[in-house]
């Protein structure tokens, strides 16, 4: 398995439509899934798109898991979701901190919905819907949006929402410290 390089905002693929899979069991698409894995546990990450690393697929994986960029989210095995879909969504939304591996060093308060019904192929070829909630509803939503050529940023209701990496850890870590 391979790390793979990130794209960075401004490189054009990260505001592309990503291209439907039409061969699951295709010997590249599998190892692309491996780097990717492999990737986005190396980047401290939760999730990661194809698009991400350059390549212009409805692929990502949602890998929640306590890490130094998120100390509080939920673990669960690295999941690959081929050709996406979100069903339907409550509601209510809830805004939370997000950043991106693709937007380093920065940090913005998006609004997501809190429950999703997602539908999407898993790498054994099998077709998968279930409801995601709360975190890793916001990993699926964020990385969706990948595909969509959306980023963070685009989400983000006011620059007042938006802080360093830095800060954000100071402000994570004082609240942990304190208990909050």
């Amino acid at each position: 398995m391979a790390i793979l390089e990130i794209a960075q905002l401004g490189n054009e693929i990260l505001r592309c439509q990503a291209q439907p899979i039409n061969n699951i069991w295709d010997k590249n698409l599998q190892e692309l899934i491996d780097n990717l894995i492999a990737t986005v546990i190396e980047t401290n990450g939760v999730g990661i798109a194809a698009p991400q690393v350059s390549s212009s697929d409805r692929l990502f994986i949602v890998a929640s898991r306590p890490n130094l960029r998120y100390p509080n989210a939920p673990k669960m095995e690295p999941v690959a979701m081929i050709n996406p879909k979100i069903i339907s969504h409550s509601e209510d939304m809830v805004k939370g901190w997000e950043g991106c591996l693709s937007v380093p060093g920065i940090r913005g308060l998006v609004p997501r919905y809190r429950v999703i019904e997602v539908e999407y192929t898993n790498r054994e070829g099998q077709l998968q819907r279930q409801e995601l909630t709360d975190f890793v509803a916001k990993i699926f939503q964020h990385e969706y949006d990948h595909l969509e050529g959306i980023v963070f940023l685009d989400r983000v209701e006011s620059t007042q929402d938006l802080m360093t990496e830095d800060e954000y850890q100071k402000q994570i870590l004082n609240q942990l410290s304190k208990g909050a």
